[in-house]
């Protein structure tokens, strides 16, 4: 099992952001090409504020969690 590498205040950054990216898709601010990749974002986010795990994190050697 992957250690988690996100912290709280990480975490609600994230789902802050992809409630605010699906709110612009949805209410036409932000449409087409640069909508889509919002989405994916925002999708991206909340799978990793979910996990506590973000892969670039890893690759980068970074850490928002606790240390232990």
């Amino acid at each position: 099992m992957m250690k988690k590498n996100i912290g709280t205040i990480d975490r609600v950054i994230r789902i802050l952001l992809a409630v605010l990216f699906v709110v612009l898709y949805f209410t036409n601010v932000v449409s087409g090409v640069l909508g889509i990749v919002l989405l994916a974002l925002a999708a991206i986010f909340v799978v990793t504020s979910i996990l506590g795990i973000c892969p670039l994190y890893i690759l980068l050697g970074l850490s928002t969690g606790k240390k232990e």
